[in-house]
Parts: structure tokens; sequence; C-alpha cells
């Protein structure tokens, strides 16, 4: 009894460690440049570079649809695309292999009208002239302008309940401080399912105006 209670808590120690250290590892990766304009407590009005975005639509419950839009998207960055490239010869030859994408952080997660937008914020080093064209035609790539988010910034579960709390804290703030909103909230998380709660990076962000 001694030594199955025994391996049971080094079981447990080892979760433990695995999910202390493969959180921070895993979200180690390239993440969208911002400016921070402003900030209160854990409230920052950002200001974002351009970037480009890897997107589909899916419909159904919250957490079912970010599931199936990120397996979507792991699909396009893991190899399930389309690069052109041309080798030298008397004439030159096209042939077309697929390429696999590098990681970033976070996944992106907003609801219009009836279908979620899940997306992944494409590697800086890509153009859309050089970005693998997705066999999958769900999945769309998108060059996303210059913009200014309020956000807010919490730790623990990304459940429904844990991001409408601070989405309404979000929310209480921007009437609080009279700050024009242009698009329904979106939900970022930054962390690989297994990271220990504590450790997760989640946000809401809301686009603002330029002159909020």
């Amino acid at each position: 009894m001694k030594k199955t209670w025994t391996m049971i808590t080094s079981i447990i120690a080892l979760f433990l460690i695995v999910g202390v250290l493969a959180g921070p590892v895993i979200s180690n990766v390239e993440k969208p440049d911002y400016k921070i304009i402003q900030s209160e407590q854990n409230i920052e009005i950002r200001q974002y570079e351009p970037m480009i975005i890897a997107e589909v639509e899916v419909d159904g419950k919250r957490e079912d649809a970010i599931r199936d839009g990120f397996r979507l998207l792991a699909d396009y960055i893991f190899g399930n695309n389309m690069v052109e490239k041309v080798i030298s010869m008397t004439a030159p030859v096209q042939q077309r292999e697929n390429e696999k994408i590098a990681m970033t952080a976070p996944v992106q997660q907003q609801l219009t009208g009836k279908l979620w937008k899940i997306s992944f914020v494409m590697p800086s080093k890509y153009s859309m002239d050089s970005l693998p064209v997705p066999n999958n035609n769900r999945v769309r790539l998108k060059e996303i302008l210059a913009k200014k988010f309020v956000v807010i910034e919490f730790s623990g579960s990304n459940s429904t309940e844990n991001v409408k709390e601070h989405e309404n804290q979000l929310i209480n703030y921007i009437e609080g401080n009279q700050i024009k909103i242009i698009d329904s909230p979106k939900y970022a998380f930054y962390n690989a399912p297994w990271t220990l709660p504590f450790l997760r990076r989640n946000e809401v962000m809301i686009e603002i105006k330029e002159n909020f």
C-alpha cells in the first residue's frame, strides 16, 4: 500500500513538473509586435503593428469552435499547404512542395454573427507573396493593418466563465473611461492545453478608435 501511494505521488509530482516546465517553453514563440500606450493594473491600451493571419470560420459552442479551428489551422502550418519553388535549368521549372510554418502565439477567437473566427498570426518573416497557399479552402490568409486595442490579461483556464468574467471587467473599464470601441471582443490564448492554469496567459481584447 505504501509503495502504491509513493508511486501515485511520484506520478502527480512528475505531471506538475511537466506542467510547470512545458507551459513557458511552449509559449516561448513569436508573438505579435505591439507598443503599450497606457497601462492600469492588468488592462493595457496597445498599438499593434501590421500582421498576416491565417483564419478559419467555425460554428458551434465556443470551446468546440476553438478546438476545431485550431485543428484546421495546425493542419495548414504543419504542411498541408503548397509553395512554388523555381528550379534553374535550361528553362525555369516550377516545383510544388509543402512547407512547415513555425508556431506562434496567441490563438485568437472572435464571434462574428453566428460564426467563430479562429486565427493564427503568421511569423513576421513571411509576406502574403511568400506564405504557402493553404490546400484547404477553409483556411484564408489575411493582411491586417495596424490597429489599437484595449486589452485585459488574466491567468486561469480558458473556460467561458473565466473569459466572460474578465470580458465584463474590461467592458466596465471601457465604459468608465468613455473609450470608443469599433469591434466585438476577441479572445487570445497563449499556452498549450496542459499548461497549469496559474501559468497561463489569456486575454480579452477589443479594437478601439485611434483617437480614443
